[in-house]
């Protein structure tokens, strides 16, 4: 889900108002919860800062989120202590050639006390937009969520 109206999408600053976007996470986090016919483990994919948002909404809402996949995310816009807070297991994934975000990420995995991976994906720059990259994502990612969401 886009977390940003297209208007606030146009502004760089709400993008990384990491604060923001958290919070619009958890109110449709409590809305999916809310409605739900059946009870099911809720986990977050967050891109860019997206990834941030996830950590932080994981670590603020009222509804627990069992697994949480960074894909080329900036994790370490979280923030040190939300970081440190976090509970939900976190799948860092990032790219090889996308210099720009491995050491950010390697600085937030560092800080993460719960359960954790973090995979680099050979030959992928920031948009996994290489032959079979995506598909490599989602091949993490989809493991990822069975080994935590899918026994609930």
């Amino acid at each position: 889900m886009d977390l940003l109206s297209p208007q606030e999408d146009r502004l760089p600053a709400a993008r990384f108002d990491i604060d923001l976007l958290a919070a619009r996470l958890v109110r449709a986090t409590e809305w999916v919860a809310a409605r739900q016919g059946t009870p099911l483990r809720l986990g977050y994919f967050g891109a860019s800062t997206g990834a941030a948002a996830a950590i932080g909404a994981a670590t603020a809402s009222p509804i627990q989120i069992y697994a949480i996949v960074s894909r080329g995310g900036r994790p370490d816009l979280a923030g040190a202590k939300v970081l440190a807070t976090l509970l939900a297991p976190a799948l860092l994934i990032v790219g090889e050639l996308d210099t720009n975000v491995i050491k950010p990420n390697q600085s937030a995995f560092a800080l993460l006390t719960c359960q954790k991976e973090m995979v680099t994906v050979p030959g992928a720059t920031h948009l996994f937009e290489e032959p079979g990259t995506l598909e490599a994502v989602a091949l993490l990612a989809a493991q990822w969520f069975q080994r935590y969401l899918g026994n609930g």
